[in-house]
This record gives C-alpha cells, structure tokens and sequence, in this order.
C-alpha cells in the first residue's frame, strides 16, 4: 500500500490576485485522487479538513495519521464522511462491516479506531471518496444509502441547470459536529451549477467532479472573489478546494455530477451570502 497526504495552506485574496494558470492549480486543484490500491488525502488548512480517495484492490485499506495529527488514531478528535463512486465494496469500522454499492454514504462518528475500507472485485473496485472534519462530541455512525438520500430538484432547462442535489450529511436530517456532505447530478443537456453565484463566509467548501468520463469534456470550476473571478480547469475525479470567501461555481462542455463537502462553524445549508450577476467580473 502507498500513501500519500499533501498539505495546502490557507490564502487571502490578495494572494491569488496576480497567481498564474500554474500557480492557482497547484493551490487549489487536486489531482489524482483514486489510485489503486493507494490513499491519496489531502489536508487544507481551510478549517483543518482532510479530504481524498481510499482505493482498496487486492488488500484491505485503512487510513492511519496518529503522528500527522498528534494524537492516538486518525478519529479520535474528527469524524468521518465518505462516499463511494465505484464498484461494489465495504467498510468496518470497529469490527462492524457495512456493504457499500456504487453512491452509498456512511458518517463515521469520533472515537472510532479503525476504519477499514475493502472491494468486492480487484477488476471494478470500490472508490471510496472520504472527507474528515475536526470533532468536539462523538454522534452516532450512520449508513446513508443513495436510494435514501434526501433529493432536492433545482435549476430548469432554460437556464441549463437542472440538476438534482442528493443530501447525505446534513443538519436537518442528522446531528454532527459541522461535517456536511452531498452528491449533485446535472441532467442531460445541463451545464451549470450554482449559477448565480453565492459565497458562505462561515463555511469553506470542497468540490470533487465525476461522471463525465469522456477525454474531450471538462468543467470549468470557477472561484475567487466576485469582482475578480478566477477559473480552473477539471478532468473527471478531480478536486478544487474553495476558501470560504470564495465564489464557487461550474460550468461544463457536458453534464457531470460532483461531490460536495462543507465544514465550518454554521451548519444551516441555506446560510449564503447571494452575488448578483452584475457584480461578477
């Protein structure tokens, strides 16, 4: 098993004003999230989450950062929200095994010692997309199947973003210390999400594009401030980190779904400041 576990620091505005093409990818964007048989994460300092992909093939996978974090086990002072994007798979926690199907959810709460992530098949294995956040009381684990999860449509037609947002982690239907976590599903013939633009100042946000697997489509993930708008652009399981000041919206040459995780110290989803499309620049 390889690991691996980049550290991104936090930025002002300021510090992005004059950043080159380069630069503002290797800031923000992270590549390579799901390799076999690995552990790719990364830690923002953007309210000290980790976030990544966990890609068990042949063997058993678990992630371990007790003298990263300086404490005794990875979740002993976080909790634990993952997604899985691939194949058929499980995770244990504790000794406790759950099957997880292609778009399952699980929150994993503090104090678990081990986290224990395996495929079904080597050939189509489970890709499991994990995002941690610090905790201050444990709340109970909870499997959140996709069948099960709370469905929010939005957007029309006639402004390409109907799409479907898929609540897994969130305030109103369970408690946790400030992880929030969800799925969206553009439709057909949908390219952008989030548009107009808002910002949530109490709260900083990841988004990990997939399903558009085609070499010749992209997203377009926008982010900076209003008036001095800055893009990146995605292949398919790619991450952008988005600063709590920041913009964050996207656009792409085809529909897409993207994940979605929140942490800060205001979990009421709706709390956003709106910009109006006269003030982007």
């Amino acid at each position: 098993m390889a690991f691996s576990m980049n550290i991104n620091y936090s930025h002002s505005p300021e510090d992005i004003r004059n950043y080159s093409t380069e630069q503002l990818r290797d800031q923000f964007l992270v590549t390579d999230l799901f390799k076999d048989g690995d552990i790719s994460l990364t830690y923002t300092y953007n309210d000290r989450m980790i976030f990544g992909g966990v890609t068990p093939i042949d063997e058993p996978l678990e992630i371990k950062l007790d003298k990263d974090l300086g404490v005794e086990y990875f979740l002993q002072r976080r909790e634990l929200g993952l997604i899985n994007i691939g194949g058929k798979g499980s995770i244990t926690i504790d000794g406790k095994k759950e099957e997880m199907v292609n778009h399952d959810g699980y929150y994993v709460g503090m104090g678990r010692k081990h986290v224990i992530f395996e495929s079904e098949d080597a050939k189509n294995p489970a890709k499991f997309y994990v995002v941690s956040t610090p905790a201050h009381k444990t709340y109970p684990d909870k499997k959140l199947p996709f069948a099960n999860a709370l469905a929010k449509p939005m957007g029309d037609q006639e402004h390409m973003n109907k799409r479907t947002i898929y609540k897994y982690i969130d305030a109103s239907q369970m408690d946790t210390c400030q992880l929030q976590m969800g799925y969206t599903v553009l439709e057909p013939g949908s390219s952008w999400n989030t548009m107009p633009a808002h910002t949530h100042a109490r709260r900083m946000e990841t988004y990990m594009y997939f399903d558009f697997g085609a070499e010749d489509t992209r997203v377009f993930h926008f982010l900076g401030k209003p008036d001095e708008s800055k893009h990146i652009v995605l292949s398919p399981e790619q991450a952008v980190i988005n600063p709590s000041w920041s913009i964050h919206c996207g656009v792409g040459t085809t529909n897409y779904s993207f994940i979605w995780a929140m942490c800060g110290e205001n979990q009421t989803y709706d709390d956003m400041d709106q910009v109006a499309m006269n003030d982007l620049k």
